[in-house]
């Protein structure tokens, strides 16, 4: 007896692969929901940002983060703190995050937004996040240096570091003392 196998047990089979893939894709929060965290009872404003060609390049060189900067996604409140919204890929997928920045140029803290990957999503932990507080433009802002990697989330972590840092330069040469 010679055995075929059955092209709706192979569909069945690739469409629980596909749906257990997707089963971890998340939106943790909203930006507006990140605003309230971070910054409880301020009152933000869009303040979209032009990114030049330099200053885009700019970025590049101190993050080593590739994919382009947005600008159109800043925040700012009365008093000055900035609320940034930021994307960067973890392994396949993009990572959508928010940097809250306070007055003086401090991280009030990070909200990872929404997350696609099928693991690493451990970034998303309070734990985790909370070593970028109180950072500034002027820390290192480097995996295994000042910021500690997750076993199984190497790739996400590097990368929002990354990108935080990449945040933070651009808050130093393009947000700092603006009005």
């Amino acid at each position: 007896m010679h055995w075929k196998p059955s092209s709706i047990v192979f569909l069945a089979g690739a469409s629980a692969i596909s749906s257990s893939c997707l089963a971890h894709a998340r939106i943790y929060i909203s930006v507006d929901q990140a605003q309230k965290i971070l910054f409880p009872g301020s009152q933000f404003t869009l303040q979209p940002t032009l990114i030049d060609q330099a200053l885009q390049a700019s970025l590049k060189k101190v993050s080593g983060v590739h994919y382009p900067f947005r600008g159109e996604y800043i925040w700012r409140d009365q008093v000055g703190n900035y609320l940034v919204i930021d994307e960067v890929v973890g392994k396949h997928e993009m990572i959508r995050y928010a940097v809250g920045i306070t007055s003086t140029g401090t991280i009030q803290g990070i909200e990872i937004l929404e997350y696609r990957e099928s693991y690493g999503y451990e970034v998303a932990e309070q734990q985790w996040r909370q070593q970028f507080v109180g950072k500034t433009a002027h820390d290192p802002l480097k995996l295994n240096h000042d910021i500690q990697n997750i076993s199984g989330a190497t790739l996400s972590s590097k990368h929002i570091t990354d990108g935080v840092k990449r945040v933070m330069h651009f808050y130093q040469i393009a947000l700092k003392g603006a009005k």
